[in-house]
Order: structure tokens, then C-alpha cells, then sequence
């Protein structure tokens, strides 16, 4: 069995899911500490051919707080109308906007302030928008020590599910060593996603944007077609 472990993240990049569909099992970490400058709560999209950050407010409170005790931010009542009115405006006239607005609309609208279930709900809908069935394992549900921190707690995952593959994102690469993973029944891949391009309102692509982006300008079977170019190294 393969798996992969990932934190939840707000309308990830393409890679995001191409780990998620390469995999039977994708664990979402829930009961670690939350990173404020990580992308768990903010993301790219394309305005006025360039890049613009959409983030999700978050509720003032102890910085050493896990993900899942983490809220958002009271007034995001009214400020997920103006987020939702920046994503019209800035893909209103993109082909698939008919189609994709209205699952974001769906995933924005969620009236659930705990941080965690709010993004959660997000993937879940995209995963079922797109046709993975990857079983997906919140992290806190799993059965073993959940002080463990690092590569120690990935080991202990993939043990406590029985796995005896792991895959990662290419960033890891410098943090996971393959023979300390193998040592341990496991064989340990990276994934890498390919040089990815498609058409948006110009000639001039931005790379890497939120799935959102994705999914606005190219119908369901070319994203899907898209989740498999990657490398495993």
C-alpha cells in the first residue's frame, strides 16, 4: 500500500492533488501546529495577468495552537463575499467558469469557522469533483503516538496503516533520507510535478496557481489528464 501525508492547504497547486490521486491513502494532518506563513490558509490566483494572494482571515490566538484548534476569523462572514467577488471578477471570462464557480462559491460559503474542517470540506469536494477515489485519513483518527514529530511520525504512519510506501513532495528531499526509510520496511519516493503550461487570458503564463486557476481554464478531463504529469524519483 501506498500512502501520502499532506497538511490541508487553501485550494492547493496541482501537485497537491497529483499526490493525493497517486496514492490509496492520503492522511491530512489536523493535530499539528499551525504555521502562520505556510499556505494552510492563503493561496495564489491569476488578476489582471498576474499573481494575487486570497487568504483566509484567522481568529487572533496562542501562536502554538494545532491546526484543528485553529478558527477563522469572525468577520470572514462578510469578507468571504468580497473574496468570492475577486475570484468572479478575476476569472468571469475564462471557459469553465460556469462549472467551477459554483463549487467554489459551494467551498467559500461553508459556514464552519473551525479552520481545519472549513479547508477539509474544500478537498474533499475537488477530490470528489475529480474522480479520485483515494481513500483520504485524518491524522488525529490514526491509533499511535501522536507526540512524535518529523520522519518519526511519517515512520510510525506508514507502520500503524500498514504501508510500505511512502510518497512525498519533491521538497522533501532534503529533509527524508531513502535508506533510513527503507530500514524501516519502507521504500520512499518524491514526486515531482512536470513543467505544466496551459492557456490563460494571454501568452504570458503564471505557473503554479492555485488549482483554482486549473480548473477555471481547462475542462475536468484535462485536469485530470494533468494529474498524472509527474515524476516519481
Amino acid at each position: 500500500m501506498k500512502i501520502g501525508i499532506m497538511q490541508p492547504y487553501f485550494f492547493p497547486y496541482i501537485g497537491y492533488w497529483q499526490l493525493i490521486n497517486t496514492v490509496d491513502k492520503f492522511i491530512i494532518y489536523d493535530n499539528i501546529e499551525f504555521t502562520k506563513k505556510s499556505w494552510i490558509r492563503r493561496n495564489r490566483i491569476l488578476l489582471g495577468n498576474t499573481d494575487r494572494m486570497i487568504t483566509l482571515p484567522i481568529k487572533k490566538d496562542s501562536d502554538y495552537l494545532n491546526i484543528n484548534e485553529r478558527m477563522i476569523s469572525q468577520n470572514f462572514k462578510m469578507e468571504r463575499i468580497k473574496l468570492l467577488n475577486q475570484i468572479k471578477v478575476a476569472y468571469k471570462k475564462s471557459p469553465q467558469f460556469d462549472i467551477i464557480f459554483p463549487l467554489v462559491e459551494d467551498c467559500i460559503m461553508k459556514e464552519n469557522r473551525n479552520l481545519f474542517d472549513f479547508i477539509y470540506y474544500s478537498v474533499k469536494k475537488i477530490i470528489d469533483f475529480l474522480n479520485i477515489d483515494t481513500e483520504l485519513i485524518i491524522s488525529s483518527k490514526i491509533n499511535m503516538d501522536h507526540s512524535l514529530k518529523g520522519k518519526e511520525r511519517v515512520i510510525e504512519i506508514c507502520h500503524q496503516l500498514g504501508a510500505k510506501e511512502y510518497v512525498n513532495p519533491i521538497g522533501g528531499i532534503e529533509i527524508y533520507d531513502k535508506k533510513e526509510f527503507e530500514e524501516n520496511g519502507i521504500e520512499l519516493f518524491f514526486l515531482k510535478t512536470n513543467a505544466i503550461e496551459y492557456h490563460q487570458f494571454n501568452n504570458n503564463f503564471v505557473p503554479n496557481l492555485s488549482i483554482i486557476d486549473m480548473l477555471m481554464f481547462n475542462d475536468k478531463n484535462r485536469v485530470k489528464d494533468m494529474l498524472l504529469e509527474f515524476k516519481l524519483i
